[in-house]
């Protein structure tokens, strides 16, 4: 056997040793394994109570917008029911983020 087929067959070895996750005797591991540590965070966002809540002041405030010279063109009680609506539509609205790191799930109700 010549010098280069036996040291290819050694590096095979070697390979097939590192796979396989055995280890040669005398060797250590240079990064003892750890398990994979991840950061769950689930938030909970409640939309219908925080709109019963803000609605009073947005419905008093809508008068305000009409004196604001660049508001011109809109309505200002159509708009703030027109954010209520998206605020109630979004109800039931699950946001997963899932990272390698972090795994994140944001629940609107």
């Amino acid at each position: 056997m010549s010098p280069a087929t036996s040291m290819f067959r050694s590096h095979l070895r070697e390979a097939v040793r590192d796979a396989s996750g055995m280890q040669a005797p005398g060797m250590t591991q240079a990064f003892p394994a750890k398990p994979a540590r991840r950061t769950v965070v689930r938030l909970w966002l409640p939309l219908t109570p925080l709109w019963i809540i803000l609605s009073p002041f947005a419905i008093l405030a809508a008068p305000l917008l009409l004196l604001a010279p660049k508001a011109r063109g809109i309505r200002p009680f159509r708009a703030v029911f027109a954010l209520g609506a998206a605020l109630f539509a979004l109800s039931g609205t699950v946001v997963d983020v899932d990272t390698p790191d972090a795994h994140i799930r944001l629940h609107l109700f």
